[in-house]
């Protein structure tokens, strides 16, 4: 799973890290570099699953000229990511170098570290790579090497290049010398896999209105729920119809008997989603079909759906996940989340301004919070965690999670922590 996320100018970003834990919550003010992070993580994505730097930048939001820092000698950015190995044994710091101009990768490398190091000591040009001469990898500070590297691969040895080698198949990695421990390189490779199925799910429930041709796919905006769904395996279709019900009749003050997508037409080859619902004085039943479902309950459907179809050991990622939700449902969301994500073994970040689903973590959930704010002298975005926060007691004594944020006091206490 992804441990952390670690950004070197990249947009508003100066120098930061991003812990991540089974379910994690984002919280900030407007511009404050949420939405950042969420582009970092569908770069990295898009670029693991074999599309070149130059076809990406016009789905990332601000494209080229938007994704370093506004530094005027600034040419580049390094995205990092710590992922766990197989076993507690090994992590694998996967690092990319990104420029000139930024259409093409300086470097790319992993490197296989002891776990729970301190990443923020591992430093550039420390390691010089012996082919190129220049600083490509990742090190550790000259009295900590041995103990927290055990060894970087590089993945290619001549800058520029256009393309990650993450999707390559493994057969097709030039070791570079490193035959003595081609398996650790297999390992290592193997153990990146999860940057591929990071999911940044946006569900937007005007395009989920409409007919869907059956897909394998579920889409980023689940426009195309209804095929998705309809095109499951009819076991699969009943278990996962059964397990969104228990949740989704949760939801409305009526009661929904069903809900269900099927394909329609003479071909059979478009699908609709179906709802079937009642009152409970009078028990008559009603179905309705997408175009009649309110906005929150097409959107929790949505990440209902993503959490119950994609692969185990997955990362999804939802900004605004509490988007069309009453407040009072914000409990049921959360739940859900940890309820699905648990038993299936995937990894939830979510971003959110609602204080009303703050006000439903519990003290225990502290940890796993992390705020994203401004850095009042320089405007680069931060990331603290929210349990590092030095007065949080204090503020916590003086009303809610959602409270304090409302008030705006989370962030005067990170300004006066500087």
């Amino acid at each position: 799973m992804i441990k952390q996320l670690i950004l070197q100018d990249w947009k508003s970003f100066h120098q930061a890290t991003l812990y991540f834990d089974p379910l994690t919550v984002v919280i900030g003010t407007n511009a404050s570099g949420k939405s950042n992070l969420v582009d970092a993580l569908s770069f990295l994505q898009k670029l693991a699953s074999g599309q070149s730097i130059e076809q990406i930048w016009p789905e990332i939001r601000g494209g080229l000229k938007w994704v370093t820092r506004k530094d005027k000698d600034l040419i580049n950015f390094i995205l990092k990511v710590l992922v766990s190995g197989e076993n507690s044994e090994e992590d694998y710091l996967y690092t990319l170098d990104c420029g000139p101009a930024l259409n093409d990768m300086l470097s790319e490398s992993i490197t296989l570290i002891k776990p729970n190091s301190d990443i923020n000591l591992l430093k550039q040009d420390l390691y010089i790579d012996k082919y190129s001469n220049i600083s490509l990898g990742i090190s550790a500070e000259k009295d900590n090497l041995e103990s927290q590297i055990e060894e970087t691969f590089y993945i290619y040895e001549d800058p520029p290049h256009q393309c990650s080698k993450l999707h390559n198949e493994f057969s097709e990695i030039d070791f570079f010398g490193f035959d003595n421990d081609r398996h650790k390189m297999l390992k290592s490779f193997l153990s990146m896999s999860v940057i591929k199925t990071i999911f940044v799910f946006n569900p937007i429930p005007s395009h989920m209105r409409n007919y869907s041709p059956l897909s394998k796919n579920l889409e980023s905006d689940a426009s195309n729920i209804a095929g998705f769904l309809s095109a499951l395996p009819k076991e699969k279709q009943q278990e996962i119809n059964n397990i969104i019900l228990k949740y989704i009749k949760q939801l409305p003050e009526k009661d929904i008997q069903r809900i269900w997508a099927e394909p329609v037409g003479i071909l059979g080859s478009d699908a609709m989603l179906y709802c079937e619902e009642s009152w409970k004085k009078n028990k008559k039943s009603t179905i309705i079909d997408a175009r009649a479902m309110s906005d929150g309950t097409l959107r929790f459907l949505a990440i209902l759906t993503a959490m119950l179809t994609r692969p185990e050991g997955s990362q999804i990622v939802i900004e605004e996940v509490d988007n069309g939700l009453h407040p009072s449902r914000t409990g049921l969301l959360l739940k859900m989340l940890r309820e699905i994500g648990q038993e299936r073994k995937i990894d939830v970040l979510v971003t959110t301004h609602n204080p009303a689903l703050l006000d439903q973590l519990d003290p225990d959930f502290i940890p796993f919070v992390m705020v994203v704010h401004r850095d009042i002298e320089t405007g680069d975005s931060v990331i603290t965690p929210l349990d590092e926060i030095e007065n949080l007691p204090k503020l916590m004594a003086s009303g809610t999670l959602g409270k304090i944020t409302t008030q705006g006091l989370i962030e005067d206490s990170l300004d006066r922590m500087k």
